[in-house]
């Protein structure tokens, strides 16, 4: 699976959910910060101009993903999630993220608490703290994340 960055493919980390009631017969869909990548290009990139990674009611879009000057790579984009849908099950990984709701409900797990969110609602985890996201609104459920690794890590 790719997802697509100004032309540039960005390999997507896919694995089947088997212990997770949530995921049962499902893949998550991870985006990978991309530390091997050229340097982000400073401007402006449009929803228009992405193609997204549709899958089980999640549609991801990349908007950037790569090194900048102060980071060794950073990643940020939007995902939609039908009624129901999450990207994946609670998960970690070393970068620090914020994910912010901009339309719709749902719940976002973050480090064993799980609170009930809705546009304007913001989360930051730090690296390696458990977090997640789902849809649990009747319409679909728009948020924006950014992840990101400091230098030296």
């Amino acid at each position: 699976m790719r997802l697509i960055r100004g032309g540039a493919p960005i390999l997507t980390r896919l694995a089947q959910i088997e212990n997770h009631p949530r995921m049962a017969d499902k893949k998550e869909m991870v985006v990978d910060v991309d530390a091997a990548a050229g340097k982000l290009p400073d401007g402006v990139i449009d929803l228009n101009a992405l193609t997204a990674d549709a899958q089980n009611g999640c549609r991801v879009f990349v908007h950037y993903n790569g090194p900048t000057d102060q980071l060794s790579g950073m990643c940020t984009g939007m995902a939609v999630l039908d009624p129901g849908a999450s990207p994946h099950p609670p998960h970690r990984h070393p970068e620090e993220e914020f994910l912010i709701v901009a339309d719709g409900t749902g719940e976002i797990e973050c480090d064993g608490k799980t609170t009930q969110v809705g546009p304007g609602s913001i989360m930051y985890c730090a690296g390696n703290v458990l977090h997640g996201i789902v849809n649990t609104g009747k319409v679909p459920l728009t948020f924006y994340w950014s992840k990101w690794m400091a230098r030296g890590f």
